[in-house]
């Protein structure tokens, strides 16, 4: 039996292509009580608004009719963004010589994030440069990594808590 993922990543590829897109990666996740089906598109200049609503709406339609999902669920179309996770083997062809963040599971040399040059993939194992010089690190180690813009990137110090909220409020006479 095909997974959910596969079967929705089929069901739009021909509409994301359809309007001059690809699909970059296809999500069905659990959060906090709701489940969400999120198909992320991609274009060489970008994905504007209005090719994800013409996916989101046609692809909703396509989702009806096969029906491959049992229960209710949020459908998301959206693009992954500049700083995206890499998560299949043409992501990381894509990507290599730029930056990406590494997250792992357990700390390496006392850190557990790296940022640095993507210079190798193989097997899910991949070699990053950075200015300490390579990492050579195993799919066993990597929780995730994605592309980083560096807009993201701090010391392991400077990174700021998961979720900060920094809301003034104000009075009303």
């Amino acid at each position: 039996m095909a997974k959910l993922t596969d079967v929705v990543h089929a069901l739009a590829e021909p509409i994301a292509q359809e309007n001059g897109c690809e699909i970059w990666d296809v999500e069905y996740v659990r959060e906090a009580g709701t489940w969400f089906l999120r198909v992320y598109l991609d274009r060489a200049d970008g994905v504007p608004i209005d090719h994800c609503e013409a996916v989101s709406r046609a692809l909703d339609a396509k989702l009806d009719e096969a029906d491959p999902i049992e229960g209710s669920y949020v459908l998301e179309v959206s693009s992954p963004g500049a700083d995206r996770v890499l998560r299949k083997p043409e992501h990381f062809e894509r990507f290599l010589g730029e930056q990406v963040e590494v997250r792992l599971y357990r700390p390496v040399d006392g850190v557990k994030s790296l940022v640095g040059a993507l210079q190798n993939y193989a097997d899910g194992d991949v070699t990053i440069e950075t200015p300490n010089g390579p990492h050579m690190l195993t799919k066993q180690d990597i929780a995730q990594i994605w592309r980083s813009t560096g807009k993201n990137c701090w010391k392991q110090s400077q990174r700021p808590a998961r979720h900060s909220w920094n809301v003034t409020l104000k009075e009303t006479n």
